[in-house]
Protein backbone atom coordinates (compact mmCIF):
# COMPACT_ATOMS: atom_id res chain seq x y z
CA UNK A 1 0.00 0.00 0.00
CA UNK A 2 2.85 2.26 1.04
CA UNK A 3 5.11 1.21 -1.48
CA UNK A 4 3.47 2.67 -5.09
CA UNK A 5 3.12 6.09 -3.70
CA UNK A 6 6.77 6.56 -2.98
CA UNK A 7 6.68 5.59 0.87
CA UNK A 8 5.02 7.99 3.79
CA UNK A 9 3.96 11.07 2.98
CA UNK A 10 6.27 14.60 4.37
CA UNK A 11 4.61 16.66 6.80
CA UNK A 12 3.18 19.54 4.88
CA UNK A 13 5.17 22.44 4.41
CA UNK A 14 4.18 25.79 6.77
CA UNK A 15 5.73 28.79 7.44
CA UNK A 16 7.36 30.17 10.39
CA UNK A 17 5.04 31.94 12.60
CA UNK A 18 8.16 34.78 12.64
CA UNK A 19 7.97 34.92 8.72
CA UNK A 20 6.59 37.66 6.36
CA UNK A 21 3.22 36.28 4.66
CA UNK A 22 2.22 36.15 1.35
CA UNK A 23 -0.25 39.44 2.61
CA UNK A 24 2.47 41.11 4.41
CA UNK A 25 4.41 41.10 0.92
CA UNK A 26 2.02 42.29 -0.56
CA UNK A 27 0.90 45.42 1.25
CA UNK A 28 5.22 45.93 1.23
CA UNK A 29 4.73 46.03 -2.50
CA UNK A 30 1.95 48.56 -2.68
CA UNK A 31 4.05 50.72 0.21
CA UNK A 32 6.69 50.62 -2.23
CA UNK A 33 4.54 51.44 -5.24
CA UNK A 34 3.44 54.86 -3.92
CA UNK A 35 7.00 55.62 -2.74
CA UNK A 36 5.69 54.95 1.08
CA UNK A 37 8.85 55.20 3.71
CA UNK A 38 10.14 51.51 4.95
CA UNK A 39 9.67 52.98 8.05
CA UNK A 40 6.15 53.87 7.52
CA UNK A 41 5.54 50.46 5.72
CA UNK A 42 7.02 48.76 8.91
CA UNK A 43 5.19 50.41 11.47
CA UNK A 44 1.73 49.59 9.75
CA UNK A 45 2.57 46.11 9.72
CA UNK A 46 3.69 45.95 13.37
CA UNK A 47 7.14 44.62 11.90
CA UNK A 48 10.59 46.15 12.90
CA UNK A 49 12.01 48.21 10.18
CA UNK A 50 14.83 46.19 9.77
CA UNK A 51 12.66 43.18 9.07
CA UNK A 52 11.11 45.23 6.09
CA UNK A 53 14.65 46.95 4.88
CA UNK A 54 16.27 43.24 4.77
CA UNK A 55 13.21 42.10 2.65
CA UNK A 56 12.87 44.65 0.25
CA UNK A 57 16.92 44.55 -0.51
CA UNK A 58 17.11 40.74 -0.43
CA UNK A 59 14.19 40.71 -2.92
CA UNK A 60 15.28 43.16 -5.75
CA UNK A 61 15.39 46.51 -3.99
CA UNK A 62 12.98 49.21 -4.16
CA UNK A 63 12.36 49.40 -7.54
CA UNK A 64 12.05 45.89 -8.50
CA UNK A 65 10.52 44.47 -5.40
CA UNK A 66 7.46 42.07 -6.10
CA UNK A 67 5.11 40.33 -3.78
CA UNK A 68 4.82 36.91 -5.27
CA UNK A 69 8.40 36.52 -6.43
CA UNK A 70 9.49 37.59 -3.38
CA UNK A 71 7.17 35.05 -1.57
CA UNK A 72 8.72 31.52 -3.60
CA UNK A 73 11.88 33.51 -3.44
CA UNK A 74 11.46 32.48 0.66
CA UNK A 75 9.94 29.57 -0.12
CA UNK A 76 12.67 28.43 -2.15
CA UNK A 77 15.32 29.23 0.85
CA UNK A 78 13.42 27.63 3.09
CA UNK A 79 14.21 24.03 1.70
CA UNK A 80 16.55 21.91 3.56
CA UNK A 81 18.75 20.04 3.00
CA UNK A 82 20.98 22.61 1.21
CA UNK A 83 23.35 21.82 -1.16
CA UNK A 84 26.82 21.57 0.97
CA UNK A 85 29.34 24.68 0.15
CA UNK A 86 32.04 22.31 -1.00
CA UNK A 87 30.12 19.93 -3.43
CA UNK A 88 28.75 23.26 -5.40
CA UNK A 89 32.41 24.62 -6.08
CA UNK A 90 35.23 22.56 -6.64
CA UNK A 91 38.21 25.06 -6.10
CA UNK A 92 37.62 25.23 -2.21
CA UNK A 93 37.10 21.14 -1.65
CA UNK A 94 40.82 20.72 -3.58
CA UNK A 95 42.25 23.47 -1.32
CA UNK A 96 40.84 21.81 1.54
CA UNK A 97 41.62 18.23 0.41
CA UNK A 98 45.32 19.63 0.18
CA UNK A 99 45.45 21.32 3.08
CA UNK A 100 43.94 18.32 5.26
CA UNK A 101 46.87 16.15 3.51
CA UNK A 102 49.14 18.34 5.34
CA UNK A 103 48.10 18.41 8.64
CA UNK A 104 46.40 21.36 8.76
CA UNK A 105 43.04 21.36 11.14
CA UNK A 106 39.80 22.12 9.31
CA UNK A 107 40.11 25.45 11.81
CA UNK A 108 43.47 26.23 10.49
CA UNK A 109 42.13 25.68 6.89
CA UNK A 110 38.99 27.54 7.23
CA UNK A 111 40.64 30.98 8.73
CA UNK A 112 43.55 30.65 5.41
CA UNK A 113 40.33 30.46 2.85
CA UNK A 114 39.32 33.16 4.95
CA UNK A 115 42.74 35.47 4.60
CA UNK A 116 43.36 34.11 1.17
CA UNK A 117 40.24 35.10 -0.40
CA UNK A 118 38.50 37.96 1.29
CA UNK A 119 36.29 39.66 -1.34
CA UNK A 120 35.28 36.44 -2.32
CA UNK A 121 32.60 34.40 0.14
CA UNK A 122 31.79 31.65 -2.42
CA UNK A 123 35.43 30.06 -2.07
CA UNK A 124 35.49 30.55 2.31
CA UNK A 125 33.86 27.63 4.47
CA UNK A 126 33.57 27.13 8.26
CA UNK A 127 35.72 24.51 9.82
CA UNK A 128 32.15 23.16 10.44
CA UNK A 129 31.45 22.56 6.72
CA UNK A 130 34.91 20.33 6.62
CA UNK A 131 33.50 18.28 9.40
CA UNK A 132 30.32 17.26 8.49
CA UNK A 133 32.44 17.10 4.77
CA UNK A 134 34.33 14.43 6.09
CA UNK A 135 32.20 12.62 8.82
CA UNK A 136 29.35 12.83 6.75
CA UNK A 137 30.10 10.18 3.60
CA UNK A 138 26.74 10.54 2.36
CA UNK A 139 27.54 13.96 1.39
CA UNK A 140 30.52 12.49 -1.05
CA UNK A 141 32.44 15.56 -0.95
CA UNK A 142 35.54 14.75 0.77
CA UNK A 143 36.94 11.27 0.47
CA UNK A 144 36.73 9.20 3.59
CA UNK A 145 40.88 8.67 3.47
CA UNK A 146 41.41 12.67 4.63
CA UNK A 147 39.90 11.49 8.38
CA UNK A 148 43.44 9.73 8.97
CA UNK A 149 45.38 13.19 8.03
CA UNK A 150 42.84 14.69 11.12
CA UNK A 151 44.34 15.03 14.25
CA UNK A 152 41.81 13.41 16.43
CA UNK A 153 41.37 9.32 15.37
CA UNK A 154 37.87 9.25 14.94
CA UNK A 155 35.46 7.68 13.07
CA UNK A 156 32.34 9.60 14.16
CA UNK A 157 32.44 13.64 15.23
CA UNK A 158 31.31 14.21 19.04
CA UNK A 159 29.80 17.29 19.84
CA UNK A 160 31.29 18.96 23.41
CA UNK A 161 28.38 18.31 26.24
CA UNK A 162 26.89 21.00 27.63
CA UNK A 163 28.10 21.49 31.44
CA UNK A 164 26.01 23.81 32.76
CA UNK A 165 28.70 26.42 35.10
CA UNK A 166 28.33 26.79 38.50
CA UNK A 167 26.71 29.58 39.77
CA UNK A 168 29.50 31.67 41.88
CA UNK A 169 29.57 31.47 45.72
CA UNK A 170 27.92 28.21 45.41
CA UNK A 171 29.67 24.92 46.16
CA UNK A 172 29.37 21.22 45.31
CA UNK A 173 30.12 19.81 48.75
CA UNK A 174 26.77 17.56 49.93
Amino acid sequence: MISPTGGIRPAACKRGSRALSLAEREEISLGLSVCEPLRAIARRLGRSPSTISREVRRNGGVARYRATISDQAAWDRALRPKPCKLACSPSPAQAVTVKLRRKWSPEQIAGWLRRSFPEEPHKQVSHETIYRSLYMQARGVLKKELLRHLRARRTIRMSRPKVPWPIAGTTSSG
